[in-house]
């Protein structure tokens, strides 16, 4: 099993220097950027250290990772947020994990024995009542569904057909906005069965940068996408 180190940036020097010394290159089988055009010296300070990139030409994490998704070797994608919200640390085991034979690991940082020192009031709300909803409405075990730090086969993408564009054109139309796929990818992995562990991992406090939340415009996407999956059985 190959492993592809994800990591979406835009504008995270702050986070990159701080971080990625903390990572070993040996844990896994490539590591690769996937930079939104950042403006601060991200993308120099990549190129010094070596590390494999794209520059994202679409705006939007969806088309991050799909602007990344040719350029990934690994079997397995595990992405990672650079902004110190994603502990280092927690990357071997969860790798560890997914060789066990699950199709996704998520990091959760509600799990018992983790927590959260980045959320909010209105954050933490969120991130419980749409986890909650999942598990009610398409049959999930989570105790995080929306976090970005997890791990998955590479082909589940087009295996639950996240990579086409019908499947989010009219939410993002409607809300003026473009959402990543993590909470999707929880759905409808769930709805298949498929295999799904978490183990715990703590969410520290942003290092630098600015916050990219959208908190109103990416709750009432999730939301439009909570219902529309209840009817939805056909991905491709």
């Amino acid at each position: 099993m190959k492993t592809t180190l994800l990591i979406p940036v835009l504008n995270e020097i702050d986070g990159l220097k701080a971080i990625m010394p903390q990572i070993k290159r040996e844990w896994v089988d490539q590591i690769l950027f996937v930079d939104g055009q950042s403006t601060d010296g991200t993308v120099d300070w990549i190129k010094q250290n070596g590390y494999e990139y794209v520059i994202q030409q679409k705006k939007g994490m969806r088309y991050a990772y799909l602007e990344a998704w040719p350029h990934i070797k690994g079997d397995v994608v595990l992405t990672f947020s650079p902004d110190g919200n994603s502990v280092s640390d927690r990357i071997p085991p969860c790798i560890e994990k997914m060789k066990e034979g699950y199709d996704m690991v998520i990091v959760s940082r509600y799990a018992p024995g983790a927590k959260s020192d980045d959320d909010d009031a209105i954050t933490g709300f969120g991130n419980w009542m749409f986890t909650s909803l999942i598990n009610l409405c398409h049959g999930g075990h989570y105790t995080d569904a929306m976090v970005i730090y997890r791990a998955y086969r590479k082909d589940l993408i087009y295996e639950l057909g996240l990579d086409l564009d019908k499947h989010y054109e009219v939410e993002e139309k409607l809300f003026h906005t473009r959402v990543s796929w993590e909470p999707l990818l929880s759905m409808r992995a769930a709805r298949k069965k498929l295999r799904i562990a978490e183990i715990p991992g703590d969410e520290p406090a942003r290092l630098g940068g600015v916050r990219k939340l959208q908190i109103i415009r990416w709750g009432s996407v999730f939301m439009y996408e909570l219902i529309r999956e209840m009817f939805i059985k056909n991905y491709k």
